[in-house]
């Protein structure tokens, strides 16, 4: 096996090249071949760059990383292509901020293997000057997908609403009502806020979990209703929210919600059982998206949810 493996520059990548290459590294004795060994089982790998040729220095864990096999001849160009967008130009400003300042840099970066699976992968560099004036870029790459995930999942834990999936309060609260009104991060065309109707009633007759059941196919068809929503949130019991970030007029507003309303006619089945639910709605849509005053647009959007509920109680005591 090798123990420091070559990938050669494109004016090298012949293949009758590789395996001199490969003695080379495996001749200077670099990197104990059980280490090497251990380094690639446990998801990590060295690497270096000569920065005058941009040539490639892989030990076999930065292969598997990549999913490549260990005599292939790859330049820095071809690794390049397999970061994605983001991942690559992030690479390309710290690694040049390096090299500049003779410092170093540590990023997490997501790629795609050879065979098409992502991966994501924690980089650590440094410039280094050899004794000979030879300039490397040098460090470690670890595979961090499974610690990606795992974090991944915690974040959904604690910024999702468990039963519906929408965000929770604490992230409405968060992104929303305790945003900093000078410099907001959260761009608001409307905000609109709906209260299931009925929903005590399903409750109170069947269980709560047929009250859950409801919940969910309201989320559902919620999140389906505005793909668009910057948020969607579950903010109470039977109390959710939707954020527009685009400056949708109010008679668009309005179409959307009707919209909406259609699609929650439809029955919701459990346990052989059938409910038809639906929603109250309050609206409000500040004059200006990118600055304004969170908790005043809630209170607005509020009241209008509550002259719409009173409207609701009246008619429905006027049909008896």
């Amino acid at each position: 096996m090798s123990m420091l493996i070559h990938a050669a520059t494109a004016s090298d990548q012949r293949a009758d090249r590789v395996p001199a290459a490969w003695s080379r590294w495996q001749a200077a004795g670099m990197v104990d071949p059980m280490l090497d060994r251990a380094m690639a089982l446990a998801g990590l790998g060295a690497w270096s760059c000569n920065l005058a040729d941009e040539r490639l220095s892989w030990t076999s864990g930065v292969y598997e990383l990549f999913g490549l096999p260990l005599e292939t001849a790859i330049d820095r160009r071809e690794t390049l292509a397999m970061y994605t967008e983001e991942s690559r130009a992030t690479l390309e400003r710290l690694r040049a901020l390096a090299i500049k300042r003779r410092g170093s840099f540590t990023l997490d970066a997501q790629i795609r293997r050879a065979d098409g699976a992502p991966r994501w992968m924690r980089i650590n560099g440094e410039v280094v000057c050899q004794a000979d004036g030879t300039r490397l870029l040098h460090g470690m790459k670890q595979d961090v997908t499974e610690e990606k995930a795992r974090f991944e999942a915690l974040r959904r834990l604690a910024e999702n609403d468990a039963l519906t999936g929408l965000a929770n309060r604490a992230i409405f609260e968060a992104r929303f009502l305790n945003h900093d009104r000078a410099a907001p991060d959260l761009p608001v065309g409307a905000l609109i806020l709906f209260d299931l109707d009925g929903f005590k009633a399903i409750n109170d007759r069947y269980g709560h979990l047929a009250g859950d059941a409801c919940l969910q196919a309201f989320a559902e068809r919620l999140a389906a209703s505005f793909p668009e929503a910057v948020v969607s949130a579950r903010i109470g019991g039977d109390e959710f929210a939707v954020i527009l970030g685009d400056e949708p007029a109010p008679a668009t507003v309005e179409a959307k919600i009707a919209a909406f309303a259609q699609r929650l006619r439809a029955p919701v089945a459990w346990q052989g059982h059938l409910f038809t639910i639906g929603a109250t709605s309050g609206s409000a849509v500040p004059e200006n998206r990118m600055c304004y005053d969170a908790e005043a647009l809630f209170a607005r959007a509020d009241a209008a949810l509550y002259v719409a509920k009173r409207t609701r109680r009246r008619r429905r005591t006027d049909r008896r």
